[in-house]
């Protein structure tokens, strides 16, 4: 697979958030996964996607940033720290959904649930309530408040998985799969509150995800993992998916709006660069075909 280099990933003004330099992981069966190539770098309010198939290490990476694992080479930094080695220094600071948010819903209700963050930080019982319900608010579940988590659609515990990780306002928020089971009302709007995070919060969104049609909704850059761990590709969404070809050897089928526009082209070379939104394609294509705009 080709290699697009950048050198100083997304933003590169604003302050280094993760570095991630060739680390390695065996688990205990044995699978080892080399995560090298590239350096991945995520900066203050950077939207960032992890691709690759599976098996390719997108989890493994996740959980050295959570410090979850540890590298048995490389090195991992997390505002400036060994995530591993420092993770009671930084905890607060970050926010993270797991895939199977099972794991992460503990409490006998939904509020609750959400509100063990500011509890456990010390925070008072009025100020826990207070971001808790604010958190629900934000992702539009508050008449869950008293439900049991265990009761609720796939979709639910993820949005209250998802205010539990918000409730602290984290810097850096950390994603594996957040649209799983999600309607696609419930996914364009998380879309948008995680846009509103990132531009008017300032908050590092880093993602790792299989809906390869909401990265260029979400990204402002991303990273693709080839089979066995290399960090093989990095770029705009606009620079990777103008590579069908690259991706394809990395198992990942481009979005249809940028698969159409490159079959376009293949046919016609006049045709437009690949748009990654409707509203980019009906203005490429209005513009390619002469079509008077509509009044």
């Amino acid at each position: 697979m080709k290699e697009h280099t950048h050198d100083h990933g997304p933003l590169a003004g604003a302050e280094e958030i993760v570095r991630i330099s060739c680390i390695r992981h065996t688990y205990e069966d044995g699978t080892s996964v080399h995560l090298c190539g590239l350096d991945f770098l995520a900066h203050t309010g950077a939207r960032i996607a992890v691709l690759g198939p599976n098996g390719a290490g997108k989890t493994t990476m996740l959980f050295h940033i959570l410090g979850l694992l540890r590298s048995q080479e490389g090195e991992v930094k997390v505002f400036g720290v060994s995530p591993a080695d420092e993770w009671p220094s930084i905890r607060r600071r970050i926010g993270v959904v797991l895939q199977n948010v099972d794991e992460q819903l503990l409490a006998p209700t939904v509020i609750d649930d959400v509100a063990f963050s500011p509890r456990q930080y010390g925070l008072s019982e009025p100020e826990a309530l207070e971001r808790a319900h604010r958190a629900l608010g934000l992702l539009g579940i508050e008449q869950l408040a008293d439900r049991v988590p265990h009761g609720l659609s796939g979709g639910e515990k993820r949005k209250v998985a998802l205010a539990g990780a918000l409730v602290m306002d984290p810097e850096l928020l950390v994603l594996d799969e957040p649209f799983e089971g999600l309607d696609p009302t419930s996914r364009t709007a998380l879309l948008g509150l995680m846009g509103t995070l990132a531009t008017e919060r300032g908050m590092t969104i880093v993602m790792s995800t299989h809906d390869i049609d909401s990265v260029p909704e979400f990204a402002d850059y991303a990273y693709v993992l080839a089979p066995g761990g290399r960090i093989a590709l990095s770029g705009t969404p606009e620079e990777l998916f103008a590579s069908a070809d690259v991706l394809a050897e990395g198992n990942i089928e481009p979005p249809i709006l940028a698969e159409l526009f490159a079959r376009l082209k293949e046919r016609d070379a006049s045709a437009p660069s690949p748009a990654l939104s409707v509203t980019q394609a009906v203005e490429a294509l209005t513009a390619w075909k002469g079509c008077p705009e509509p009044r």
